[in-house]
C-alpha cells in the first residue's frame, strides 16, 4: 500500500498527489515514470513522476480525469492509499547542456515536461518553455515552470488566456526570429507531437518526444507499448519513453492507441452508471465497495 500525503485539484479533472515510495522517490530520474494499479481487478496504467523527494520518500505524479481508472484514481483524497505502485521505470532523459533548448508542453504533459525543463535549466542550458491549453483553467504548473525556464510561453486554444493560438505557433515564431534551435523536447497529444515534430523536422532540429502508448507491465514483456521508430519495433516502455521525434511512425502509434477505444467507452458507461446509482458516502469508501477493496485497507482508497 502507497499512502498518499496530499491529494489537490490543479485544474478542471487534473489532480496532483503526493505518495509516499521512498524507494522510487530515491531512483527517480526526469523523464520516467510509475505503473499503478488502484484495487485487486484493476488495470494497471502509466503515470509521469513530475517530481520526487528523497529526503520525505515522496513523488508526485498528476494525473488527468479521461477514463475510468483515471477517474476513480482522482477520487481519492489525502489519507487514502492506492494499491500498486512500480516504477521507476523507462530511461531518464538525456541530460546534458545542449546550448538552448526549448521545452513543449500540451495540457497535462506539461507535468511531465516540467522535471525535465527543471533538469536541463540546472545543466546549464538557456530554457525557453511552452505550454500549451484548451482554456486558461486548464493552464497548470504555470508558476513551476516559470521558475526554472529564462522565458515562458504560454497559448490557449480559444485565447482565454495569454496568446491565443497552439504551441506550435509560437514555435514557429521562434524560428522565425532566428532564434537558435539546438533542441526540442515536446510532451503531449500525439497531435501536438506530430504537428511539433513536422516543424522541427523541416528546420533540421532535433526534436525528442516522450510517448505514452498502451502500456500494461513496464518491463518489454507483455509488448502492449510497441512503437515503429525508424521502421523498427521498439517498447516505450523499455527503450523509451523518449524517442527522436523525427524518427516516429505517428500513424500507427494512433492506430495503436486506439485499438480499445470501444471497450475503454463500454467501460466508463458502466462506472457513469454504477456511480449514479452508488449512495452519497466518501468516494474512497464507494471506491473499495463498489469497485474492489486493495487487499488490506477496507474502508479506506487505495494507494502506492
Amino acid at each position: 500500500m502507497f499512502k498518499i500525503i496530499h491529494a489537490q485539484f490543479l485544474a478542471p479533472g487534473i489532480k496532483r498527489f503526493v505518495i509516499e515510495a521512498p524507494r522510487i522517490a530515491r531512483k527517480q530520474k526526469p523523464g520516467q515514470f510509475v505503473i499503478l494499479r488502484i484495487y485487486e481487478e484493476g488495470e494497471r496504467i502509466p503515470v509521469t513522476i513530475e517530481n520526487s523527494d528523497p529526503v520525505k520518500g515522496t513523488i508526485n505524479i498528476v494525473v488527468q480525469s479521461a477514463g475510468k481508472t483515471t477517474h476513480l484514481l482522482n477520487m481519492l483524497e489525502t489519507g487514502d492509499s492506492i494499491l500498486d505502485v512500480v516504477g521507476p521505470l523507462g530511461k531518464p532523459s538525456e541530460i546534458r547542456n545542449f546550448g538552448t533548448v526549448v521545452v513543449v508542453g500540451g495540457g497535462v504533459g506539461t507535468a511531465m515536461a516540467y522535471p525535465t525543463a527543471a533538469a536541463l535549466k540546472d545543466a546549464g542550458n538557456r530554457v525557453i518553455s511552452i505550454v500549451g491549453a484548451r482554456n486558461k483553467e486548464l493552464v497548470i504548473l504555470e508558476k513551476e515552470m516559470r521558475a526554472v525556464s529564462d522565458a515562458l510561453l504560454i497559448t490557449t486554444d480559444d485565447g482565454s488566456y495569454a496568446d491565443k493560438g497552439f504551441v506550435t505557433d509560437k514555435l514557429r515564431q521562434l524560428i522565425e526570429n532566428g532564434t537558435r534551435i539546438d533542441l526540442v523536447v515536446a510532451v503531449g497529444p500525439i497531435v501536438m507531437m506530430k504537428a511539433v515534430s513536422a516543424l522541427t523536422r523541416k528546420e533540421n532540429i532535433h526534436t525528442v518526444v516522450s510517448l505514452n502508448p498502451i502500456m500494461i507491465d513496464g518491463t518489454g514483456m507483455c509488448g502492449g507499448c510497441r512503437v515503429l521508430i525508424d521502421g523498427k519495433s521498439e517498447f516505450a516502455c523499455v527503450d523509451g519513453p523518449e524517442f527522436d521525434a523525427h524518427k516516429v511512425n505517428f500513424e500507427v502509434l494512433v492506430q495503436r492507441n486506439a485499438m480499445y477505444r470501444d471497450s475503454e467507452r463500454q467501460s466508463m458507461e458502466e462506472f457513469q452508471a454504477r456511480e449514479q446509482s452508488a449512495s452519497v458516502e466518501p468516494m474512497s469508501r464507494k471506491i473499495g465497495e463498489t469497485w474492489g477493496t486493495p487487499s488490506g485497507h477496507a474502508t479506506q482508497g487505495e494507494q502506492r
